[in-house]
């Protein structure tokens, strides 16, 4: 894993590397789990221990990090991931997220996963732009890009099909200078 893969303490949260204490068949579950990836291209994949273990191993030797975010407060454990991957050249971070466990959505712990890794990132990596992206269908994570006062950085119209409908993928952009007003 990457040594800039930290452990990242919020008021709820405590955000550390993966590693292989958080494969398990509950991970590989969400995965799995046709309603919590209706929005992923995951959605098309049939998950495995093995697959995430690759998964996992293809971020050493790279600038990129993983995460595995744990609730501290609840005693909901492991309750997603989150991802950044880094372009050094350009100095940007693209980050994409995950709240699997269902007891633990619609508490905000995605958005303070979110801003924990954004703070972070700024603060450490010399990032200056961060960005996201989903399909337009996703409110839940539209929400949370609006509520880290992300701007549209661009929208890729009709690119993908849910549930056979085309869909807009709809990307944001937060800047370092934009948080430090």
């Amino acid at each position: 894993m990457n040594k800039l893969c930290e452990k990242i303490k919020t008021e709820r949260l405590l955000i550390v590397p993966f590693s292989q204490q958080y494969l398990t068949s509950r991970y590989v579950g969400w995965l799995n789990n046709f309603e919590l990836m209706r929005y992923s291209e995951q959605r098309h994949k049939t998950h495995t221990l093995e697959s995430c273990e690759f998964y996992l191993h293809s971020f050493n030797n790279t600038p990129n990090m993983f995460w595995a975010v744990e609730e501290t407060m609840n005693g909901l454990g492991h309750i997603g991931n989150i991802n950044a991957y880094i372009d050094i050249h350009n100095k940007i971070a693209d980050v994409g997220i995950l709240i699997g466990e269902t007891d633990a959505q619609g508490f905000g712990y995605g958005y303070e996963a979110f801003k924990g890794i954004a703070d972070y990132i700024f603060a450490n990596l010399g990032i200056r732009k961060l960005t996201a992206g989903t399909v337009s269908a996703n409110s839940s994570m539209i929400k949370l890009m609006k509520k880290m006062k992300m701007i549209e950085d661009g929208v890729r119209r009709r690119h993908y099909l849910i549930e056979e409908k085309e869909v807009d993928v709809v990307h944001m952009a937060l800047f370092k200078e934009d948080i430090c007003k």
